[in-house]
């Protein structure tokens, strides 16, 4: 018998026989979806990944393995189902529509999604098909939680047919899941115009619910982000107004807040701000001697250096009480990278736009050392 007759001769499968076959191949395709990568799904596979899965196994497989070896029934299963020269694109599209409502009603979700995006593939010239395609992919991705998807699956499927009521109500309940309630109630009140339904009605109430809190919590965060830029433009104006000089700005127009973020851990939250027009920094006092600070929050410019030295004394640290306002010294480190030091008793404001004061990382930072005492000879003699 010549191959063109047995072309001729050969019967179609049946439904039964379909199901016999798919049903030999069940606990091998479990096998596939457990060796296939673990992700998480929030986005559904990217496109160019599907194709690349479905080649690994024989139900899906196109191509012969490197090694040469595939079994008779892979073989047989993948000219019936694969080869253009034996079915239309049309039969392709049903073939693996079939493939993917089997693996769907077991369960297999991603073998589903797998079947429907071949079909798909075919471009076939039914749009009932076109559209039943990415309906069920889409209702696969939404059991998968792949709503974001979902959603596109279920517009695509009404761009072939904008009747079909199970894509647009699918559509709703995915939108609504990414919070895409304006989309959500746009497919509700379609639904409703032909048929008043109990499940739509909350969804779409729901939906309008929600979309309003959203809609206010935006307004806030506009209104909230414009008061923010407002406080930072007027901190900036406030420092180049007090003549504070700002290391690595090259000029006035090279100041922004986020070379004045301090850079110690934790302290991201203490940058400089403005109260009723009163610059408050953040300030940093050290200790040579005992290799301790003192970090400050908050402390108003307007107030003698003096007055947070009054509120760190006596010290837990200053075993001995050699610290006290009356009886140490203050530093500052210029742009000159010498030691100056400083009258506390001056206003901080006042100390900031000292000749050789330099702001680095948004914080004053000040040398705190006994008078006279030979740890302040040794800090003094370390920059010479």
């Amino acid at each position: 018998m010549t191959d063109k007759t047995q072309k001729d001769t050969k019967k179609p499968m049946t439904d039964e026989e379909r199901v016999a076959l798919c049903q030999k191949l069940d606990q091998e395709l479990d096998d596939f979806i457990n060796s296939l990568e673990r992700k998480r799904y929030t986005e559904g596979w990217p496109e160019d990944r599907w194709e690349e899965e479905m080649n690994k196994h024989p139900f899906f497989m196109k191509t012969t393995p490197d090694n040469g070896e595939l079994s008779p029934l892979a073989e047989g299963l993948a000219k019936l189902k694969y080869d253009p020269d034996e079915n239309t694109p049309l039969e392709l599209a049903m073939n693996y529509k079939e493939d993917g409502n089997f693996n769907f009603k077991h369960k297999n979700y991603r073998l589903a999604i797998m079947g429907y995006t071949e079909g798909i593939k075919q471009r076939c010239d039914s749009a009932e098909i076109n559209a039943s395609l990415y309906n069920n992919r889409a209702a696969s991705h939404f059991f998968l939680h792949n709503y974001r998807s979902a959603l596109y699956d279920s517009e695509k499927a009404l761009k072939f047919n904008p009747e079909h009521k199970k894509a647009r109500l699918r559509a709703a309940k995915a939108a609504f899941e990414i919070k895409h309630f304006d989309t959500c109630i746009k497919h509700c009140e379609i639904l409703l115009e032909t048929s008043k339904d109990k499940e739509v009605t909350e969804i779409l109430n729901t939906a309008k619910k929600k979309l309003m809190l959203q809609e206010r919590d935006e307004r806030k965060k506009l209104s909230k982000d414009a008061k923010n830029a407002e406080q930072k433009e007027a901190v900036i104006t406030a420092i180049i107004d007090r003549g504070i000089k700002i290391s690595n700005c090259e000029d006035e127009d090279d100041i922004d807040l986020s070379k004045l973020e301090p850079s110690l851990p934790g302290a991201q939250d203490a940058i400089v701000h403005i109260e009723d027009g009163i610059l408050k920094w953040p300030v940093l006092f050290l200790y040579p001697e005992y290799q301790m600070t003192d970090f400050v929050k908050d402390c108003p410019e307007n107030v003698p250096l003096l007055n947070q030295l009054e509120q760190l004394f006596p010290a837990p640290w200053d075993k001995e009480d050699k610290y006290s306002c009356s009886t140490v010294n203050v530093y500052y480190e210029g742009r000159d990278k010498m030691p100056h030091v400083i009258d506390p008793c001056k206003k901080l404001t006042d100390l900031l736009v000292l000749k050789y004061f330099e702001l680095r990382a948004g914080t004053p930072a000040f040398f705190v050392l006994p008078r006279g005492s030979k740890v302040e000879s040794r800090f003094l003699e370390s920059y010479i």
